[in-house]
Formats: structure tokens, sequence, C-alpha cells
């Protein structure tokens, strides 16, 4: 983790996935609303349109009631490689107070996958509340949660 205007004031994590590109990738898309936040949160989308452009909007829910709204655009898709959304816009290019660019990047290690996930921010005070909102534990912990479905399907 590292706080410089250059890279954005990026949080990120990494962790090695013991399951092929393919598979990380396809339950990366196919089962997000699986892993996308930290149990026992939940997490419904109701448009998930991965294209340049595209819209993502969903719905996080904690188990006492509490929710988060995400609204947001995707800028770049690439299969089982890249995937790079952010919040300054809503769908139609509306602007949108913006709190980050999330960067998620897959590449091949050995028999299995990178994986990283990196949050930009536009300044230093959105990244430190981000870092107290408990980005280490709940990024790391949505890792976890992805690797290990992509873990299963894999053996």
């Amino acid at each position: 983790m590292s706080a410089t205007q250059e890279n954005g004031f990026e949080l990120a994590i990494e962790r090695y996935i013991d399951a092929s590109l393919a598979t990380v990738w396809k339950v990366w898309v196919d089962q997000i609303e699986q892993w996308w936040c930290p149990k026992p949160w939940t997490t419904k989308f109701e448009e998930l349109d991965m294209r340049p452009g595209g819209r993502m909007l969903g719905m996080m829910s904690g188990p006492d009631g509490q929710s988060s709204p995400m609204d947001g655009v995707f800028l770049e898709v690439v299969p089982e490689q890249r995937v790079v959304f952010c919040d300054a816009f809503k769908a139609g290019w509306i602007p949108n107070k913006p709190f980050m660019v999330a960067i998620f990047t897959l590449s091949a290690e050995g028999e299995g996958t990178r994986y990283r996930a990196a949050a930009r921010h536009w300044d230093e005070a959105s990244m430190k509340q981000h870092e107290e909102m408990g980005f280490d534990a709940g990024w790391s912990a949505v890792a976890a949660q992805l690797a290990a479905l992509a873990e299963e399907a894999n053996a």
C-alpha cells in the first residue's frame, strides 16, 4: 500500500490462487455475488454490463440491515486479464462524486493465478478513509472467498 499522487493514492492486495486463469476468470464473472463483499455481507447486482462504458449497479447488505449502494461504470474489461471500473460516473456518463477507481488484474503464475486488486483514489483523504473502513481486511477476505470458489471449481 502506498500514498503518492503518482500512483493514484493506491491501496492494493495480492493473492496467489491455486486455480487456472480460465477458472478464476469464470468464477470472477459467473459467481461475483458470492465473493464480492466479505461475509456475512451479501451483494446483489441489478446490472453488471461488463464492457467499457457498461454499468455496474448493485447493493451490498450487512447482517444488521446496513446497506452500501454501488453505482459506476466499467472503463476496461480484458477477459482473463483486467477489469477496471470507477464510481466517478453513473450510466450515461452522469458525473458522480468519485471515491475510487478499482483495478483487478489476473495473470498466470505456474499452475495457478496471481490476483491483484487495487483501489486508486483521487486524494490522500479518500485513500485514508478507505483504509480506515477496513480496506486491507475486507479486500483480503474477498480475495480469499474468490480463491476458495475458484480452487473448488478447479478441483
